[in-house]
This record gives C-alpha cells, sequence and structure tokens, in this order.
C-alpha cells in the first residue's frame, strides 16, 4: 500500500478493497473520518517534532481516530438508539479533535488549520443529520451553519 498521496482521490484509491466491500463504506461521515484519520498521523507525527506539542499530538491523534471507530462500532448497532449512542460519541470526538485542531495551529500552519476545520466542519455537519434520523427525534442543538467551500 502506497502511503504517498496528495488529494482524497488519491487516498481513496489506495485504501484496500477489504475496507471498501463492507457496506459501512458507503456512509459519507465514515469515510471523511477515515480520511481525517490518515491525515492526523501526518499531522501527529509534525506536532511530535515540537516538544511543547507532544501531548497535543496525543490527544489530537485519540480524538481524531475515535470519530471513524465510533462511527463502525455504531454502524453494527442492531438499533437506531444505539446507532445514534455511538454517532453521538463520534460527533464529540469530532468537536474534540477540533478544538485540538485550533490548538494546534502555531505548529501545523494556516492552509493545514483551514483544510482540517472544514472537513471536520463537514463530519459534524453530516453526524448531525444522522443522529436524528437513527434516532427518530431531532437533537436540542442550536441552529448552526457550516460553511463549506
Amino acid at each position: 500500500m502506497n502511503s504517498v498521496w496528495r488529494t482524497y482521490a488519491e487516498w481513496e484509491a489506495q485504501v484496500p478493497a477489504a475496507i471498501k466491500k463492507d457496506s459501512l463504506w458507503r456512509m459519507q461521515a465514515y469515510r471523511r473520518a477515515l480520511f481525517l484519520g490518515d491525515l492526523g498521523w501526518r499531522d501527529v507525527t509534525r506536532l511530535i517534532g515540537d516538544r511543547r506539542t507532544r501531548a497535543l499530538a496525543d490527544q489530537l491523534y485519540r480524538a481524531v481516530g475515535s470519530i471513524s471507530a465510533n462511527l463502525a462500532e455504531g454502524y453494527s448497532r442492531g438499533t437506531g438508539r444505539d446507532r445514534a449512542r455511538f454517532y453521538e460519541y463520534a460527533l464529540g470526538s469530532a468537536r474534540e479533535s477540533r478544538d485540538w485542531y485550533f490548538k494546534a495551529r502555531y505548529v501545523l500552519g494556516d492552509e493545514i488549520l483551514e483544510h482540517r476545520l472544514t472537513l471536520l466542519s463537514e463530519i459534524i455537519r453530516l453526524l448531525l443529520t444522522m443522529i436524528p434520523q437513527q434516532r427518530g427525534r431531532p437533537l436540542r442543538e442550536a441552529e448552526i451553519t457550516y460553511r463549506l467551500e
């Protein structure tokens, strides 16, 4: 597996067939979260190089990895209510990741920060749609507009 890629399409092309053949792969939020996990690996490698951000790197990677992991676990649950619970965990991890990325901006730079925040906002938006669908009722959440470019 070649780990050198510059675009989402190049990344997707190198994802193993065993993952792509699973019905979970059809979930947009999962694909984006898995992509973010791979981006996070590169970002964390950079953060570990600066003594000041080593602990932050650990927290960031745990939060980023938790998004797709919770989506995968929730997808496998038998009831909508059970699925929604894990999707809510993924939502919490996405928001936590956004927070850690903001704190890492001094090392990662503006371009990477903007890209990761945009990707996380897209994941959050998708989850805010998926959770009520699984629960059968809306979340009690203030109206938020995310601008995606």
